[in-house]
């Protein structure tokens, strides 16, 4: 897909973004460690950190505390939120809820939540709009089912139908649960391009797999073999750089970093 140069007045407007699946802030020592996962988001230096499989108040395994709120305050971030579980407790006590969280040091402007097709766990997709200097940048997060190919496919539909023609400085990102060239995907590559590939750099945890450089492989994070995390972008958004980072312990997953180049005057 080609990307339309901006106007020689319009440079585009460079926006870093992360999008790290969390795992609830448990790593690879089984041991819950919000401060470790903050430490390290903080290290990126992001405008914008899509975060999935995030807890508020979910229970004994992140310690029943809302870490959406933490983080956000932790990194001085404004926060957005989408739940795909949403459960009452008894009393007055918060509700349970399990989901995905948009950081950002940038003003959001809008953000809803939209529910996806399919059964068994729920899935949901958080769309933000957020303001730049000279534009504006949409951003949908997202985590997709692993129950089959078919399921994800209507949910890709229903996320692709999330960003229409006038929002056309727009990325879609999240943990896809499927590589980048599956079938189900193919709505989706018709409309936006995997930035990973556009970038004009590149780096990843390769290390001495020689045969796996540049690949951006991030599942699982301790041997990394399926590039399940993606990013892709809308025709007004152009990619300086895409790099794997190193998790540090701090989840099953590693983030996926981007340093966009969005168009101006939109």
């Amino acid at each position: 897909m080609t990307k339309p140069a901006p106007g020689p007045d319009q440079p585009p407007i460079p926006v870093r973004l992360v999008t790290f699946n969390t795992h609830h802030g448990v790593g690879d020592d089984a041991r819950h460690d919000l401060p470790r996962l903050a430490t390290l988001l903080a290290s990126v230096d992001a405008d914008v950190i899509c975060l999935q499989e995030v807890d508020r108040y979910f229970g004994e395994r992140s310690e029943d505390v809302d870490q959406a709120l933490l983080l956000s305050r932790a990194l001085d971030m404004q926060l957005a939120w989408g739940p795909a579980i949403d459960e009452p407790r008894p009393g007055d006590e918060p509700r349970r809820q399990y989901g995905n969280a948009l950081l950002s040091r940038l003003p959001i402007l809008i953000s809803d939540v939209h529910r996806l097709p399919g059964s068994g766990e729920p899935r949901s997709a958080l769309r933000t709009m957020i303001e730049l200097d000279g534009g504006a940048l949409w951003i949908t997060a997202t985590h997709l089912t692993t129950r089959s190919a078919e399921v994800r496919g209507t949910q890709v539909a229903a996320l692709a139908d999330l960003h229409t023609e006038p929002m056309d400085t727009g990325v879609l990102v999240g943990d896809f649960n499927t590589g980048p060239d599956a079938p189900e995907l193919d709505v989706l590559r018709q409309r936006f391009t995997d930035a990973w590939r556009l970038a004009r750099a590149r780096d990843d945890q390769a290390g001495w797999k020689f045969w796996q450089k540049d690949e951006g492989l991030t599942h699982p994070a301790h041997s990394p073999s399926k590039r399940i995390d993606h990013v892709w972008v809308s025709a007004g958004v152009a990619v300086a750089g895409a790099y794997v980072l190193d998790a540090e312990g701090a989840s099953d997953h590693l983030p996926v970093v981007v340093d966009l180049e969005v168009r101006s005057g939109v």
